[in-house]
């Protein structure tokens, strides 16, 4: 007799175990981990997934007292290693159980249970699964048929047929209602209507079909797609060939090293022997580009797996990688969990971007998660950065027995890092330049448009203006349902709140005070877009790349084709311009404000900056001419201004560590967030209360809780927000203290609670 252990498919803290059925024998045969099945739980059906499989019990349980499964709704989604990181991930980030598990199905929500309508239960997932077509397809005693003299639909159907294979939908579009004169032949064995799986978008791009994907499984790349390798190249490609599994190595390279070719030679080597790759990339830096780039390669053995698809195409995509037909994974974050077969290398790509840190339950940190899943499947783990976070720096110092830092300090192409001019904006106002740009960049994209080269402009700010302000009472419209200034918005016109996306008419007088005297302060990147018009002779093309223009499916690349397409020009963007492009023709680049994130109340503000404008400024001079950086600031004596100036980390990481050691940040401490909201003040202000109070009285000696206190963005669609913030000790077990305990606590009415374990935002 056998027995599975199934995660309910029940997203509740208290449910974060597994429960233990009976494996009827009729259902033996289709019952394996990763398999979704119905059971019977508090007395109605539900979903559940196989975590494991056992062949008795032991004398602890008795047989009798166990469940039977009720039937086995899908094929396995996932394996035996997946399983046991779920598990690990659900504990890790105290989360439920189920929510962890989902992030291995396929895409799309989760699937209703439902009856058919000979009343079995079934899973309908909503605008995901399999399309199949029917296609006609001549018999081989069909080329002699004649059909009878009044049959004129079969006659048209065989005249096409003797051509080729058709689908059904197309015979529809010239011949009408051909379905019954299709089957009169495939009764008579004249014609086969067979149904064929049809792949949407990507997939169906791919160029091959799925047969020869499989039949490349030997593949190997051409000699000549092979580029000489510099010996930093090299040296990193030695590090991950002699990685032991379940290691990490982080390539610490500047920009232009060529990192995205060791990844490329690294996943060549891997496919030759049979195994498969996971490439993980910002999803702002999922662009032509770099899919170009590996498709070049390794053509219909890549899949692609980001939010920007069709469910759909996402689901087909997901499809042929749980088949062993794609062995290439490029995706953004959730791409971690994609199906893949014998997988022995996972990479991520500009390891030090935030968006690797999930925002809803579980709330991981990829980088973690992915070495755990490297560990469990026996792969190599390869970050790469030209900017890596301290937190990866400090591992390579702290743990190197399985973490090993490789540096790439020059150049692929042997030019330069471009050289950096910091302009104080203070003393351009005292000698009375109020415009956004400096006399320096001025005239530095002046040249650059004569030379008819390229130039990229960062303002990471979108919008026209950041708010509007009454100069009569100082009045500043706010957003009702967030605890944010309103976004003035000169196209469409109007004011936006840039946290729920809630659009307000434009005012045209002071809601305070009547005055006519509305001011917009803090320009934005439609405002820059306008002073650069002005500024540029008038056939200068100049691109703007922001969240407003690169809203759609293929926001981003039209907006990247454009500026490729242009013999000269200026591209003006937010920080989704500053990595990931690689441009031989850009050299300039030009920072508008770069204290914007300097100002943030977060203990990463100088590290994230420091970071933004190494990346931008390594967009210039990428290829036979040398580039040039100006960058406009507030405040040029910040050890991170001074840091990118120099293009030398050590500036910035010598405060950092005297800073973050005494205050016990990352790395030299572990933070977790607990967040309380709601509609009503008074329940969230009572309830984390209570929650700090009993939190306090189990905590470790030496840990330490501060707060409770109103979140930096206090309210956000509607709700108030209050948090507390936990320290521990490096390496501290902080969900093995914080998961029991929020199982345990009591959940009050009109309040909900989250539980952020090593946050990257805690606005």
């Amino acid at each position: 007799m056998a027995f599975a252990q199934v995660a309910l498919d029940i997203p509740a803290r208290s449910l974060d175990e597994t429960f233990l059925y009976q494996v009827p024998q009729r259902l033996e045969n289709r019952t394996q981990v990763g398999c979704c099945v119905l059971v019977d739980f508090a007395r109605r059906p539900c979903v559940g997934y196989v975590m494991g499989l056992a062949a008795d019990l032991g004398d602890e349980v008795d047989p009798a007292c166990v469940k039977p499964l009720r039937d086995v709704l899908a094929e396995p989604y996932f394996d035996e290693a997946a399983a046991a990181l779920a598990v690990w991930t659900a504990r890790e980030y105290v989360a439920p159980l189920s929510e962890a598990v989902r992030l291995f199905t396929p895409p799309g929500p989760s699937p209703r249970l439902i009856k058919d309508p000979a009343g079995v239960w079934c899973l309908e997932r909503a605008g995901t699964g399999p399309v199949d077509e029917r296609w006609a397809v001549l018999a081989p005693d069909g080329r002699d048929y004649t059909p009878p003299a009044r049959a004129a639909k079969q006659r048209a159907i065989l005249a096409a047929l003797r051509i080729g294979e058709v689908r059904v939908a197309e015979l529809g579009i010239h011949i009408a209602n051909p379905l019954p004169s299709l089957q009169a032949l495939e009764r008579r064995g004249v014609v086969r209507i067979e149904l064929r799986r049809r792949l949407r978008g990507e997939a169906a791009r791919s160029g091959q079909c799925a047969q020869e994907a499989i039949q490349q499984s030997g593949y190997v790349a051409p000699a000549d797609d092979i580029q000489a390798l510099t010996e930093g190249q090299r040296d990193a490609l030695s590090a991950i060939r002699e990685a032991p599994p379940g290691t990490a190595v982080l390539i610490d390279g500047v920009t232009g090293s060529g990192k995205t070719e060791v990844y490329l030679q690294a996943i060549r080597r891997v496919l030759s022997e049979g195994g498969s790759a996971l490439v993980l990339v910002p999803e702002i830096s999922l662009t032509p580009q770099t899919v170009a780039r590996f498709r070049s390669r390794f053509g219909s053995l890549v899949a692609i797996l980001h939010s920007r698809l069709g469910l759909g195409e996402r689901f087909d995509e997901w499809d042929r990688v749980r088949a062993g037909e794609a062995r290439v994974v490029i995706g953004a974050r959730s791409a971690l969990f994609a199906p893949v077969q014998r997988l022995r290398l996972i990479i991520i790509d500009e390891e030090h971007e935030s968006s690797y840190k999930q925002g809803s339950s579980p709330r991981y940190v990829t980088r973690d998660v992915a070495l755990r899943r490297a560990e469990l499947v026996g792969a190599v783990l390869v970050c790469g950065s030209a900017t890596p976070s301290y937190e990866a720096l400090w591992l390579c110092g702290s743990d190197p027995q399985r973490w090993r830092r490789v540096k790439l300090t020059e150049r692929a192409t042997g030019q330069p890092l471009p050289a950096v001019q910091v302009i104080d904006l203070a003393a351009e106002f005292h000698i009375g330049n109020k415009t956004m740009f400096s006399a320096a960049l001025k005239g530095a994209l002046l040249e650059v448009v004569q030379r008819r080269e390229k130039a990229v402009v960062l303002l990471n700010k979108r919008g026209f203006a950041s708010f509007l302000l009454c100069r009569d009472c100082g009045f500043v419209p706010m957003c009702d349902q967030c605890a944010t200034s309103l976004t003035y918005h000169a196209r469409p016109l109007g004011l936006l709140c840039h946290q729920c996306g809630k659009k307000y008419p434009l005012l045209t007088q002071c809601p305070a005070c009547k005055s006519p005297y509305l001011k917009e302060l803090g320009p934005g990147t439609q405002f820059a877009e306008e002073q650069l018009a002005e500024l540029l002779p008038p056939e200068t093309p100049i691109v703007r790349m922001d969240a407003d223009t690169t809203r759609g499916r293929s926001g981003h690349e039209s907006c990247l084709e454009r500026f490729i397409a242009a013999d000269h020009g200026v591209l003006l963007g937010t920080q989704m311009i500053a990595k990931g492009l690689d441009f031989p023709e850009v050299t300039l680049v030009g920072v508008l404000v770069a204290d914007l994130s300097l100002k943030l109340p977060d203990f990463r503000a100088a590290e994230r900056t420091f970071q933004l404008l190494e990346q931008v400024a390594g967009r210039a001079g990428r290829a036979s001419k040398d580039g040039r950086v100006i960058i406009q600031t507030y405040w040029p004596e910040h050890p991170a201004i001074r840091a990118a100036a120099a293009h030398d980390r050590a500036v910035l990481i010598k405060e950092e560590r005297i800073v973050r050691a005494e205050l016990g940040y990352p790395p030299y401490g572990r933070l977790a967030d607990v967040v309380v909201w709601g509609k009503e003040l008074g329940d969230v202000v009572a309830h984390i209360n209570a929650v700090a109070l009993a939190l306090r009285e189990v905590l470790p000696v030496g840990w330490q809780l501060l707060g409770p206190s109103p979140c930096a963005l206090a309210k956000r669609q509607g709700d108030h927000r209050w948090h507390i913030l936990l320290k521990a000790p490096p390496r501290a077990d902080v969900p093995g203290v914080l998961g029991p305990f929020v199982r345990a606590l009591k959940r009050a009415k009109g309040v909900k609670l989250a539980v952020d374990i090593d946050p990257y935002d805690m606005m």
